[in-house]
């Protein structure tokens, strides 16, 4: 099972974890307590809650689906972390009916703009449960990738579909709603007043290098996760990233 704890066990996973660590860090420095109220919209599982909990933070987990509710309470028990992890049935359409507004220091957005009818309420919302000062961690699926996936497939007229489709499809078998680049989602958390601390590609590399080669060369899998650190900071890989992370920083944040 793959853990943001372990950057090294999760290609998928490393580079988001590493910013949101420490800007959970600075958080903790700025507020001065140890434990910061963190909420993470459409988090399923308990991908990052769980790790988030490993670091003594309580979470509190929104998601629409009982299953993925069911299997974030097992993983949490099985982390020992159970006390500080919090699961509710909901989505980032009707947050404030089951949780607080302007009560979390940190809100986690992963994976959740590609799928609901408006990207930008869901990023009104998310950043409305922010408190005065705090961090919008936003991931979303990137066009770039998708376009340079098919392409790299063979499928050329579908590459060339989801470069011209508004919402960044390539056709109706797209299992993905939408997509974004990197101005779009950027935009869009402006758009609330907060201030965009960073911006990273995710999976720039890893989805298209051959899952044979990572497990064989010696050495390769933490190479290949060196590559992805550094090339995510670049904006020339912004383009072609598989996802897109964001964060974003309220005004009183943004200092510390």
């Amino acid at each position: 099972m793959s853990d943001p704890m372990r950057p090294r066990a999760s290609l998928r996973t490393a580079v988001v974890w590493e910013v949101l660590q420490e800007a959970l860090e600075r958080r903790v420095k700025a507020t001065g307590r140890e434990s910061l109220d963190v909420l993470d919209t459409g988090g399923g599982s308990g991908n990052f809650a769980v790790p988030v909990a490993r670091l003594g933070h309580r979470v509190t987990v929104v998601d629409p689906s009982p299953n993925a509710l069911f299997a974030l309470e097992r993983r949490a028990a099985e982390a020992d972390v159970a006390d500080r992890v919090k699961g509710v049935q909901g989505d980032a359409h009707g947050l404030f009916d089951v949780v607080e507004r302007g009560g979390y220091d940190a809100v986690l957005c992963h994976g959740v703009l590609e799928y609901v009818d408006d990207p930008a309420e869901g990023v009104r919302n998310a950043v409305a449960a922010l408190r005065s000062e705090g961090v919008l961690s936003l991931l979303a699926a990137g066009l770039g990738g998708a376009v340079l996936a098919r392409a790299l497939a063979g499928h050329f007229k579908e590459a060339r579909q989801a470069l011209e489709n508004p919402a960044g499809r390539w056709g109706e078998g797209d299992p993905v709603p939408r997509r974004f680049t990197a101005e779009q989602l950027s935009a869009l958390v402006e758009q609330t007043g907060l201030r965009v601390g960073a911006v990273h590609g995710v999976r720039v590399f890893a989805d298209l290098v051959p899952g044979v080669l990572v497990d064989t060369e010696p050495g390769a899998l933490e190479a290949l996760l060196k590559l992805e650190e550094a090339a995510a900071q670049s904006p020339a890989f912004h383009s072609v990233a598989t996802q897109l992370h964001v964060l974003g920083e309220t005004q009183g944040a943004s200092g510390a």
